[in-house]
């Protein structure tokens, strides 16, 4: 049994999927105009871990996860211009990299990434509907969303209609709108600006109705399971769907997730992330330090996902010696295939309530230990499990004929008392990222 944290409800509810064979959940993915920075990577990181566990629960093939790029967007735009390239250019650049990062802090690829460029046909139709079903006007080329025409707009934020006709939003304000509240679902575009033709106008997709739209899309415009993204995304962009998916049908009723969850904001040294603080950092900024991706990753997981997270140099030490420790315990065990087995249920109990990291970790630890005294194949087997479901391998990485040489060459200096020559031998080996360590019953390997 899965229990998860709803934002809708403000209550932790027991997870009660639609179909069991087939559990949808949507993460709002990141807006391509920069390298991914540590905010990206939480949710990726976070969320990643929820689609492990469900896949553990209902099975690897009855998970469907969908995580979208927005590929079309006024800061997307302006950077192009900046560095003086297409659209294209930059948007794919960024969205290798950002697979380049998610791989390095092994997350697992979505189902479906979609990109908004590619959901244009949709987003124009649904749009035709809210303007058909008169929840949406049109103003000096916009199109705009009347949020006094749906009454429940505001439900996931708990922003009340009062609270948005005065003001207490973080909505653009404009003359063309008729409340200051109203967003935007379509914006004109120039000669000069990317642009799609609609029966309203030429123009592109204001960021609310991408999301929305794509769901309906790739999920048959059926409710999906579980929507998640940063808590930021609360109000306005969650609020906004909401809205959208109820009203595109004229359904006020009408639910686009069952399940939402919203993870915590990410801090650097106790201050909130920018440039102009001098903290901010993308992920390979923090590699280029010496830290690895897994040990990123094992940060990220260190404060429960609903807690906001503080990201420091303490945290990236604790988790490398914390990597440090459990390498230690499993190297002896390597060759082995992780086991779904008792030694593996405290990790697995803590992740399904409400995805407990710390608490998953603290079991690690444990288990850790017990190996260490014990030396029990089984609970380096459950151990290894446990971990996987929190996104690190720890299966032995092969070496190619060339490497193989120089272990045995260096095993046979040791044998032969030959310590400088085993030491130059250790760092070469260590130049191709395969670290040795000497036991009392022989050398144990691993790479990078």
């Amino acid at each position: 049994m899965i229990e998860l944290h709803n934002s809708l409800s403000r209550a932790v509810e027991v997870f009660v999927p639609q179909d069991p064979g087939c559990v949808s959940m949507y993460v709002c993915g990141p807006t391509v105009y920069d390298v991914p920075h540590l905010g990206n990577a939480r949710p990726a990181v976070i969320f990643d871990t929820l689609y492990r566990l469900l896949r553990h629960t209902y099975g690897e093939h009855s998970v469907e996860f969908a995580r979208n790029f927005t590929d079309i967007d006024d800061k997307i735009m302006e950077r192009a211009a900046a560095n003086g390239e297409s659209i294209q250019t930059l948007t794919e650049r960024v969205i290798r990299q950002y697979h380049e990062v998610t791989d390095a802090l092994g997350c697992l690829r979505p189902n479906h990434e979609p990109r908004a460029t590619a959901y244009i046909a949709p987003i124009i139709g649904s749009i035709a509907m809210l303007l058909l079903n008169k929840h949406a006007y049109i103003s000096e080329g916009h199109v705009l969303f009347d949020v006094t025409s749906y009454p429940s707009h505001g439900a996931l934020s708990r922003h009340l209609q009062a609270d948005l006709q005065s003001g207490q939003h973080r909505v653009a304000e404009a003359s063309y709108k008729r409340n200051q509240a109203d967003f935007v679902l379509w914006k004109p575009s120039t000669p000069d600006q990317p642009g799609w033709d609609a029966s309203f106008g030429r123009g592109r997709p204001g960021w609310h109705i991408e999301c929305s739209a794509m769901i309906e899309s790739i999920f048959a415009d059926q409710t999906i399971d579980i929507h998640a993204g940063g808590a930021d995304l609360r109000f306005p962009h969650h609020d906004c769907e909401i809205s959208q998916f109820a009203c595109s049908h004229h359904k006020p009723d009408r639910k686009l997730a069952n399940y939402w969850l919203h993870n915590g904001m990410l801090l650097v040294e106790g201050e909130k992330m920018a440039k102009s603080a001098g903290n901010f950092f993308t992920v390979p900024d923090v590699v280029a330090r010496g830290y690895t991706g897994p040990e990123i990753r094992l940060a990220l997981l260190q404060t429960h996902y609903r807690s906001p997270l503080d990201f420091t140099d303490a945290t990236l030490e604790g988790a490398r010696t914390t990597l440090n420790r459990w390498r230690d315990a499993l190297l002896p065990y390597t060759s082995m295939a992780p086991l779904n087995n008792p030694a593996a249920q405290g990790a697995i109990e803590a992740l399904s309530s409400d995805l407990n990291t710390p608490l998953a970790i603290t079991a690690l630890h444990e288990s850790a230990s017990m190996l260490n005294t014990t030396k029990n194949p089984s609970v380096a087997q459950g151990m290894m499990y446990a971990l996987d479901l929190l996104g690190f391998c720890w299966k032995q990485a092969s070496v190619n004929e060339e490497e193989q040489a120089l272990l045995d060459q260096r095993k046979a200096a040791r044998e032969a008392g030959d310590y400088a020559l085993s030491d130059r031998l250790r760092d070469a080996l260590g130049a191709r990222g395969i670290h040795v360590k000497d036991m009392r019953d022989g050398t144990l390997w691993w790479r990078s």
